[in-house]
Parts: C-alpha cells; sequence; structure tokens
C-alpha cells in the first residue's frame, strides 16, 4: 500500500511522537501543555483539550496508542476518502473533535481540582476505532504480528482495559476517555453517513451479521460497494 495514500494518519503519529518525547524530558512543556480541567476553567487554557492529546505518560503509552491509530488510521483515512465521506477533512475533524469530546467529561468532573491532570490521544485513537469498524467490523489484524483478532473484538477488549485503568486511576493517562472517544467516533461516523451516503447502511447491516472472532481478509459488503460504486 502506498503510503501517500494515508498522509494525514502519519503526519498526526509523528506530531505525537515529537511532542511526547519533548514533554518526557521537559517540564515547563508538560506543565503548559497537559491537560489540567482547573486551569483551563479558571485561566481559559481550552488549548490543553487539543496540547494534551499529543503528550503520553511513557514510551509504552505512546506505542500503544501509535500502534493503534497506524492499523485504524490508515484504513479510516483511505475509507473516507474512497466513499466520498470527507476525505481527509472529515478524518481530521473526527480526530480533533474526538479529543475534545472524550475529555469533556472529565473536565466537567474535575474542573475544581487542583491535583487532577490527564494527558493522552486516547480519545483521538478510540474515536477512530469505533469509525473504523463501521466499514470493517470483522476485519483481521495481527497483535504483536501473531495473535490474529478481528477489528470488534479488539475494540472491545481496548475499551475494556481503558475503562479498567481508569477506575484504577494510578497515573495521569485519562483512561475514561477511551469509552467518550468510543462513543462520539462511533455517533459522529454513523451521522456523518446518514447525511452524505446513506445507501450505505444495508451494506453496514449486512456486514454486522458476520460475526467472527478472529477475522477475515475479505473486503466487507460496504467497502466492496463503495469501489464497485466509483
Amino acid at each position: 500500500m502506498d503510503f501517500l495514500q494515508y498522509p494525514v494518519t502519519l503526519i498526526l503519529i509523528a506530531a505525537n511522537i515529537l511532542f511526547s518525547i519533548v514533554g518526557f524530558s521537559n517540564n515547563i512543556f508538560l506543565s503548559k501543555t497537559i491537560g489540567w480541567p482547573y486551569y483551563e476553567k479558571r485561566n481559559k487554557e481550552y488549548y490543553r483539550f487539543i496540547t494534551s492529546g499529543f503528550l503520553h505518560a511513557d514510551w509504552i503509552h505512546l506505542f500503544f496508542n501509535m500502534f493503534t491509530l497506524y492499523f485504524f488510521g490508515k484504513n479510516l483515512e483511505l475509507i473516507l476518502s474512497l466513499s466520498g465521506l470527507g476525505g481527509k477533512f472529515a478524518y481530521l475533524t473526527l480526530y480533533f473533535l474526538g479529543l475534545i469530546a472524550a475529555d469533556i467529561p472529565s473536565y466537567i468532573k474535575h474542573k475544581n481540582d487542583s491535583n487532577y491532570r490527564s494527558l493522552g490521544a486516547s480519545g483521538a485513537v478510540s474515536a477512530v476505532i469505533f469509525a473504523s469498524i463501521i466499514f470493517s467490523p470483522w476485519r483481521s489484524i495481527y497483535l504483536y504480528g501473531a495473535i490474529q483478532i478481528s477489528a470488534t473484538i479488539y475494540a472491545i477488549l481496548y475499551v475494556i482495559y481503558c475503562i479498567y485503568m481508569g477506575k484504577k486511576n494510578q497515573d495521569n493517562v485519562n483512561h475514561d476517555a477511551h469509552l467518550w472517544g468510543s462513543v462520539f467516533g462511533f455517533v459522529f461516523t454513523i451521522a456523518l453517513i446518514a447525511v452524505i451516503r446513506p445507501e450505505l447502511f444495508p451494506y453496514i447491516l449486512e456486514d454486522i451479521k458476520k460475526l467472527s472472532v478472529f477475522g477475515t481478509n475479505e473486503l466487507s459488503s460496504v467497502l466492496q460497494f463503495v469501489l464497485n460504486s466509483r
């Protein structure tokens, strides 16, 4: 696959890596960009909704999010372009609104808590995951290059893990954002399809019925329809 077909995904990954590396070693930079509802409210530093989404707690956190963004994001970027659903503009809109929407519940909950801070691309990545599986719910992915699993099963496990970590609350990662990012990504994409290409819905429903734990490498019905109608 030509890398030029999904440049937005690669640029987003590069930006996350560069921004996170700076944050790893520069506490002043980190304090000015991390998600901090207390200061977002009092100083109107709403830019933190975005900047905190390009920071990560450590290399493992960064790798996990970027690994997921790569496999789901590149497919979504292509699908939105091929299907006439807004292309790269819709993809970027989903990503950045996903960052904001996923942080709003935490902002409301912690806006008076000066000790609460959060960071991570979790909200946007979750939005991308759940937008992507609408078009290929049972596509196979390979964890660690060896364990075959369907996209939907992976997405479910991903959210369960993040909810579990959110309840433990042992780091500055906004694990709750995964859940709200997932909801936003799903609703945004369904609304996008309803407005621009509602004729895709029968094919989406047809794909959902083809339950598969380990997934398949065959094109989904909706993607076959999109390619045949070009």
